[in-house]
């Protein structure tokens, strides 16, 4: 095994953060729960929240219906977040060394590959989403917003991304609070700038939706947001002393990761409500679409917000991303993962950004077929960090002939069947490369690939409740383990 494992690395160039996947010293556990707020409300005050409200009134729902998607939605899902960032309070390790304490020691490189995969995905996302909206900042300004545009915004976007992974915790810390204040308030100017575009009566007349359609919006919301970000919740949570107070350590990961949503998604559904051309507009360019509402001294600076809301939340996936790369087994230092990752991320965004189109289609069907197995991950999680009774044998987490074993084959298999179910009961008609899912919707009875449960993402839920049933039954039948 490894020394990488388990200890910093020493070698690290001035500057950079020494700890990896190691468990935080004594002496390097500081602060209270509510430096959690800090991170978490930079990493979701994007005005990618705004957009959202285009994306769920687009599974046909009335204003009020989708309000309620998008609050339990957003709330439930940052909920769960709060509950594993007590893992990393009670472990002071970083999330997916934590699930060890379910899957074993080598047993949990599946899910280490999977929620690199995630983070990686979403972060790419962001800076694509940053590069294209300031193309379309420049264009409107008569700037130029071609390609040479794209390139300069995509390298900075970039460097900054990738300087904060590489740097590490404290940096990622001032980052975000720098981007919570900034992102803060130019957002509210921005709502207050484009408030006259909101036409209740146009809002209001949208019908409501069926059942299916409201569990779909549901279900999209849950993993664009929440869901999202389980894999890395205990990420900053292991740097606290394990005395802080619980309640407080859930409270902030779930208020900070869910206020700016929330405020930011029934925003955007009052715009989007209002324009269909707007709507339809957010679908090709998600942010770029919403400058078409300012004037245009205020363009420089939405573009400011737009983009420091985006690294928010690409500079807590690359860091994240890079721990969980290092869980999988790459036997690197944490600063070089985060540098592999910032060349795959900017790989990433050259291919989406010059060589694809309906980016919202992609988009959605990364979020449902990555979302499935992360909430089977999340439900054995879920349950092991509810049940766990102990706290965590911190040695053990890194030797498989410890009391966590080497590979735990009921954990892997409940993600491995709750994949399997959860893809069978989700579609993406619009993603060629996603057509064979949904498999399962005609032997169930929920009317096949064109029903109507087809695009409710029913697949999610199940693979969640798969996850955690089966490892809370684990519990029973095995209290020793915990």
């Amino acid at each position: 095994m490894s020394a990488l494992e388990h200890l910093p690395a020493e070698s690290a160039p001035r500057g950079v953060e020494l700890n990896g996947i190691n468990v935080i010293a004594e002496d390097e556990r500081q602060g209270t729960p509510r430096d959690l707020f800090w991170p978490w409300f930079a990493s979701n005050i994007s005005v990618l929240g705004v957009s959202y409200g285009a994306f769920i009134l687009g599974f046909g729902l009335s204003f009020w219906q989708a309000v309620a998607a998008a609050v339990v939605g957003i709330v439930v899902s940052f909920s769960l977040c709060g509950v594993i960032a007590l893992a990393g309070k009670r472990g002071s390790a970083p999330t997916m060394v934590l699930s060890r304490a379910a899957f074993g020691v080598r047993g949990n490189r599946l899910p280490s590959a999977l929620s690199w995969l995630l983070t990686v995905g979403w972060e790419t996302v962001l800076v694509v989403l940053a590069t294209l909206a300031t193309a379309t900042v420049f264009t409107r300004l008569g700037w130029g917003g071609g390609d040479g545009t794209k390139i300069v915004a995509l390298l900075v976007v970039s460097a900054i991304t990738v300087a904060a992974g590489v740097l590490g915790f404290e940096t990622v810390m001032r980052v975000q609070a720098v981007i919570t204040v900034v992102a803060g308030v130019l957002t509210v100017v921005y709502m207050i700038l484009v408030a006259d575009d909101i036409h209740w009566s146009a809002v209001s007349a949208h019908p409501a939706g069926s059942t299916q359609q409201l569990v779909g919006g549901l279900v999209f919301v849950m993993t664009g947001f929440g869901l999202g970000w389980v894999n890395a919740a205990a990420d900053y949570s292991r740097y606290l002393p394990r005395t802080v107070s619980s309640r407080g350590v859930f409270g902030w990961t779930t208020f900070g990761g869910a206020i700016g949503p929330v405020i930011l998604v029934i925003f955007g559904l009052l715009l989007a409500g209002s324009s269909t051309k707007l709507s339809d507009a957010i679908g090709l360019d998600p942010i770029g679409a919403l400058t078409t509402l300012l004037p245009t001294w205020f363009l420089v600076p939405f573009a400011i917000t737009a983009v420091l809301g985006l690294i928010g939340g690409a500079v807590l996936d690359i860091y994240s991303s890079g721990l969980a790369l290092l869980s999988a087994g790459l036997p690197i230092p944490r600063y070089l993962a985060a540098g592999v990752d910032g060349v795959i991320m900017v790989a990433g965004t050259i291919y989406v950004v010059f060589f694809t189109d309906n980016f919202l289609a992609q988009f959605q069907g990364f979020l449902i077929t990555l979302g499935v197995p992360i909430a089977a991950w999340c439900g054995v999680m879920l349950a092991d960090v509810a049940l766990r009774r102990e706290d965590y044998v911190e040695a053990d987490l890194f030797d498989p002939r410890g009391r966590y074993g080497d590979v735990r084959w009921l954990p892997l298999a409940l993600v491995a069947g709750g994949t399997a179910v959860g893809w069978g009961m989700v579609t993406n008609t619009f993603a060629s490369w996603l057509t064979w899912q949904g498999y399962l919707l005609g032997p169930l009875g929920l009317g096949g690939k064109e029903g109507a449960w087809a695009a409710a993402g029913l697949g999610v839920l199940a693979a969640l409740l798969i996850g955690l049933v089966g490892q809370a039954l684990r519990s029973v039948s095995k209290p020793e383990a915990y």
